[in-house]
């Protein structure tokens, strides 16, 4: 993908993101379709379309010292350049969490 695409889609992911500006109840829903519909757009499969030095996948993880769900968590709530923040806003703590525990134990 080439700069241009992932300026692109940062963009896109920034702008719909911002659309959300009230908590939303997920209580319903799994860790799985809230990772699908929050994060595979730049974390397809557990890679990283926008720094694929930074995947999901659980050796990646256990390199950047990322090991329990606090710690993804704190990345969703205060992430680098690239990534886009997930505020209380946007992603109550109980979904966070799932997404959290979803996101260590699906990609190996």
């Amino acid at each position: 993908m080439g700069r241009t695409q992932r300026i692109a889609m940062m963009l896109f992911v920034f702008v719909s993101f911002m659309l959300l500006t009230v908590t939303t109840s997920f209580s319903e829903e799994t860790g799985e379709t809230l990772f699908k519909k929050f994060c595979a757009v730049c974390h397809v499969n557990g890679d990283n379309v926008i720094t694929p030095s930074k995947s999901l996948h659980k050796k990646t993880l256990d390199e950047n010292n990322v090991k329990t769900e606090e710690d993804v968590l704190k990345i969703m709530r205060n992430p680098g350049p690239g990534m886009t923040r997930f505020s209380e806003k946007v992603l109550n703590d109980a979904a966070a969490r799932k997404i959290a525990a979803y996101v260590l134990s699906a990609f190996p």
